[in-house]
């Protein structure tokens, strides 16, 4: 008889057709006390989403029975479940393809273990309310004591470092800015989403106030705006708030 799950396990639905790079990622998961459950086709993948939902789903998109992003636009129909992708396909208009479509993050392969389980860590944490958006303040802060604060019921951002706490004006464009990062927070968000959600639909276009306003917020909130920790560049695609900081 098996013994069952502990209460805290983590479910993953990994959605690979590649036996190698699925074994793979059943033993590193299973390693780091993982539940995995597998599927190597859109529609056992389907079925393994309903019969058990998981806690989050790593999904390529080349599969025998159809391209990944199609489930991601059907689960994203119902569901909030966290979606990493994991392709072989690099190229930017894939990555906007599949973040535009839902997905949480995406990972291009080959990948290290260590930006595996961050990225799996940030996903699940965006299931939380702070993550979510829902708790009024999220604190971005690094083991050296350096980071920064958003209180978005008070539209306040507080700088953090060894010497202590000071308030930092923000605009009321960085900071809807600044906020729709927040509440999304490890979550890559592709230009187009953040242009929309910051100026409306018809700055889809305009990338270069984004580049602009990203710029000012890292110089008002990162201890070295030309490496930032938090406020992250997905090159050729968007932006996102990092959860786990990038340390100095």
């Amino acid at each position: 008889m098996n013994e069952p799950d502990p209460p805290s396990a983590v479910h993953v639905l990994v959605v690979e057709d590649d036996d190698p790079i699925r074994r793979f990622l059943r033993t590193t998961l299973a390693a780091r006390q993982f539940v995995v459950a597998e599927a190597v086709t859109l529609a056992a993948a389907r079925l393994a989403c309903t019969a058990r939902p998981p806690d989050v789903m790593l999904l390529d998109l080349g599969l025998p029975d159809g391209d990944g992003i199609e489930l991601v636009r059907e689960v994203r129909g119902w569901s909030t479940l966290p979606i990493v992708v994991l392709s072989a396909r690099g190229q930017e208009s894939v990555k906007v393809e599949a973040l535009d479509a839902g997905a949480d993050d995406f990972l291009t392969k080959p990948f290290g273990v260590p930006e595996l389980l961050a990225r799996l860590r940030a996903a699940l944490r965006r299931r939380g309310p702070a993550a979510a958006g829902t708790a009024p303040v999220l604190t971005c802060r690094g083991a050296d004591g350096a980071g920064f604060r958003i209180d978005f019921a008070r539209r306040r951002c507080t700088v953090l470092d060894a010497r202590g706490e000071r308030d930092v004006r923000v605009t009321p464009t960085e900071f809807r800015l600044l906020a729709t990062l927040g509440r999304h927070a490890g979550k890559v968000l592709t230009h187009m989403a953040l242009l929309r959600e910051v100026w409306g639909p018809n700055h889809d276009g305009d990338v270069a106030y984004l580049r602009v306003y990203m710029g000012q917020l890292r110089h008002k909130l990162e201890p070295e705006p030309a490496v930032p920790r938090w406020l992250l560049t997905e090159p050729g695609v968007g932006y996102r708030l990092g959860i786990d900081p990038l340390e100095p």
